[in-house]
């Protein structure tokens, strides 16, 4: 049985981040903490590319753009869906999640998924820093695993 083990050495990684401006303070929040977990993991400052987007729905086509670069081992979305009093919540929502998930799978490159969807202003705040922290470990994670993947079937050793 060939094991591929976990990794979080960021080491050597290139790393995008997109984040969404609506609902900036909480989102601010979550950045910092994603950019802080991704040096503290070994990714160097230069090898993050930060851009922002008005809402959570103009995240995947970033996302998408910097996918097709082929310039990044793993890509991160962070933005906040809050509940509001119409259906506009669910329609962002399942259609930003979506969209990530495509963007993901068309391009064979991880990303992340930060984008809050929360009843509430609280609970955005309240999971704002470890849900940063959490999409920085999975993009690591997830980008060493592909590498490693395609690493053992190659016939290298890792």
């Amino acid at each position: 049985m060939n094991l591929i083990a976990q990794s979080l050495d960021g080491r050597g990684l290139r790393i995008g981040v997109v984040w969404s401006r609506f609902n900036e303070p909480v989102v601010r929040r979550e950045l910092d903490a994603c950019l802080a977990c991704l040096t503290e993991l070994g990714v160097a400052a230069a090898a993050i590319t930060v851009a922002n987007v008005p809402g959570a729905l103009e995240i995947p086509l970033v996302l998408q753009r910097m996918a097709r670069q082929g310039s990044y081992d793993a890509l991160i979305a962070l933005g906040a869906v809050i509940r509001g009093e119409t259906y506009h919540f669910e329609l962002v929502s399942n259609e930003a999640g979506a969209g990530i998930t495509r963007v993901s799978l068309d391009c064979g490159v991880p990303i992340a998924n930060g984008v809050l969807t929360t009843n509430t202003d609280a609970q955005a705040e309240v999971r704002a820093i470890e849900k940063g922290r959490d999409c920085a470990q999975a993009a690591i994670e997830m980008a060493c695993l592909l590498s490693r993947i395609g690493s053992a079937a190659s016939g290298s050793t890792s």
